[in-house]
């Protein structure tokens, strides 16, 4: 049974904090999700673009705060999402015993990469906001056949 999840990127203000809404509104609400960052901009709003891009599709991330990634938040997940290979090499080094644990959010679209729209215009938001909500779709339909038993 997966209870928690984190979702883990750069900065914690553009990718994770849009995969950790999807996954909020998607899945049961007893299921945990968090999100942090390998590199937190700790103690920041998500980035005003993400915040309107999520806005435009009826979700309100502005009460977001950017967290770092420690042992201590990502020891109790169940399921670690990262949205890159370097987040996914950063836990690997310094968590080695989470590795089965962590897996990309693109792991089941090819375990492709989700760029980091950061600095980027707004389009590089959308696209990134896209792939997001395809592959929180993909976990989503996965965690609720376990749910399920299947």
């Amino acid at each position: 049974m997966i209870n928690k999840i984190i979702v883990v990127c750069t900065g914690n203000i553009c990718r994770s904090p849009i995969a950790e809404k999807l996954l909020k509104t998607k899945l049961d609400e007893r299921v945990q999700v968090d999100s942090a960052g390998i590199a937190a901009l700790v103690g920041h709003f998500a980035d005003p673009l993400a915040q309107m891009v999520m806005m435009n599709h009826g979700h309100d991330i502005s009460n977001h705060r950017a967290r770092q990634a420690t042992h201590a938040s990502l020891a109790p997940m169940d399921l670690i999402l990262t949205l890159d290979q370097s987040h996914s090499d950063w836990i690997r080094l310094r968590f080695p015993y989470l590795q089965g644990r962590t897996h990309k959010l693109g792991r089941w679209r090819g375990n492709t990469d989700i760029a980091d729209p950061y600095g980027m215009p707004k389009n590089e938001f959308d696209k990134a906001y896209a792939a997001i909500d395809a592959c929180v779709d993909d976990w989503t339909a996965r965690i609720k056949m376990l749910e399920q038993g299947n």
